[in-house]
């Protein structure tokens, strides 16, 4: 593996573990997102993440499927979420392998 993808890799099993937003060039646009499922999908390493700013052709927020191949910029923003998206968000698709999910938000008592 390149040291590149080592990195990527890395930084975002920490946004999915402590649940903070990524802020990433996608397909040369500035995107922030909340990064929950990250794994293989259909043979290809994907990230399933929630859009909530930057640039899209579509409506914000909203799910984006992001190739991880084509993430460059990405930097671990200060900001956090609360975890899963409720019902939208356990929808999950099949994947070959989850490298790391994020964990459902806490509800309270």
């Amino acid at each position: 593996m390149q040291p590149a993808k080592i990195s990527i890799d890395s930084l975002l099993r920490t946004a999915i573990e402590q649940r903070r937003l990524v802020k990433l060039h996608y397909l040369s646009k500035p995107r922030i997102v909340e990064p929950h499922d990250y794994g293989r999908h259909k043979g290809t390493v994907k990230l399933l993440a929630y859009q909530v700013g930057g640039v899209s052709s579509g409506k914000l927020p909203n799910w984006r499927w992001l190739e991880v191949d084509l993430i460059s910029n990405a930097e671990i923003l200060d900001k956090t979420f609360p975890g899963g998206r409720g019902h939208s968000s356990t929808k999950h698709h099949e994947w070959d392998e989850v490298f790391a999910r994020v964990k459902p938000a806490a509800t309270s008592a």
